[in-house]
């Protein structure tokens, strides 16, 4: 029999999800030029296709993570994956001074580049 999810846990793989739902849909909808000036030119895909695949890739673990807490473990590794990945996008805005969601500085994009850490902290943390 397998040990209860404590609720810190819980909270955090749901928020988790419902961040990365969020997040995906707008990679496919009312965000995705902004996530496409993030796409490094060393990606080997066009941009908009790279940025429709981690948003279907995003939307997937995040109703993952909500709908299918036995398969936390794996989703949430899986998660923490993505999240370094992707972190090469967040630096490529950062280097090349790209202003989208609301990143105008290069105080206010360096500081995102701290957010990644976290999100893969928290991944962590939801898979138990």
């Amino acid at each position: 029999m397998a040990t209860p999810e404590p609720r810190s846990r819980r909270i955090a793989r749901l928020t988790l999800g419902a961040i990365l739902t969020t997040a995906g849909v707008g990679h496919m909808t009312f965000q995705r030029k902004e996530f496409q000036a993030q796409v490094p030119d060393f990606v080997p895909l066009d941009p908009d296709v790279t940025v429709i695949a981690s948003g279907v890739a995003e939307v997937g673990l995040g109703a993952g993570l909500i709908a299918l807490p036995k398969y936390r473990r794996l989703l949430g590794t899986t998660a923490a994956a993505f999240f370094v990945a992707v972190f090469p996008g967040n630096i490529h805005q950062y280097r090349n001074k790209i202003d989208a969601f609301g990143l105008d500085t290069d105080g206010k994009r360096l500081g995102r580049l701290f957010g990644q850490p976290a999100l893969v902290a928290a991944a962590l943390y939801a898979r138990g």
